[in-house]
């Protein structure tokens, strides 16, 4: 097992959640103004957001490298009485669709910085015309937040970071609904506590 798998195996492994049960804040504002239809949710890690789109009526598949993530999040579907289809492993060797998907939903889904754009731009391609993709993750000037607060949690280096230009160049063919870099207060779990920067994104696909 790698140090990356190993990493979130650990955080996943604890009894208490590491980001909380309740879904995220923009995502939760975002995922209620749309119909419900297919989604997925790439690292989506202990499932507070896959069921909160189960809830709500959404046909959702989710991934992530960590099997104690999966555990975590099967545990919380059934305590919520939903059903999510989530699947242990790298991209690559997972059996999505082309425009499989109505949206995408990646919140704080920080892939290791060498991969970051190579996975956005194969996640695009399961997302039909008109599909919306939901992105809040933290921005390069989020150092600055992580220098005073290290209980905001989030990647300690610069390329696992996002910039607007990043997010452009990775979406290039949607029409941006919302694109900003802004400071927030999270209150998620054990691990997302305080300020911090973020770039906040939806896209509609064209």
């Amino acid at each position: 097992m790698n140090n990356w798998t190993q990493r979130w195996d650990d955080r996943y492994s604890s009894e208490e959640f590491a980001y909380g049960e309740e879904p995220n804040n923009y995502f939760k504002e975002q995922i209620e103004k749309l119909n419900p239809g297919t989604i997925l949710f790439p690292a989506e890690g202990e499932g507070r957001n896959a069921i909160y789109a189960s809830k709500l009526g959404w046909k959702v598949s989710a991934f992530d490298i960590s099997e104690e993530g999966k555990n975590k999040a099967l545990k919380l579907a059934e305590a919520n009485n939903v059903a999510i289809d989530y699947q242990v492993g790298e991209l690559e060797t997972l059996n999505y669709q082309t425009e499989q998907f109505d949206a995408i939903a990646l919140i704080y889904a920080h892939f290791p910085a060498e991969i970051k754009s190579a996975i956005h731009k194969t996640l695009e391609t399961y997302l039909r015309k008109d599909g919306i993709i939901i992105f809040e993750a933290f921005s390069k000037k989020h150092l600055e937040y992580l220098a005073i607060n290290d209980k905001v949690g989030g990647p300690k280096d610069i390329e696992s970071l996002f910039s607007i230009e990043e997010i452009q160049a990775d979406f290039p063919n949607y029409e941006i609904i919302e694109l900003q870099e802004k400071e927030i207060e999270l209150n998620e779990g054990l691990f997302h506590n305080g300020k911090g920067s973020v770039i906040r994104f939806i896209g509609k696909k064209k």
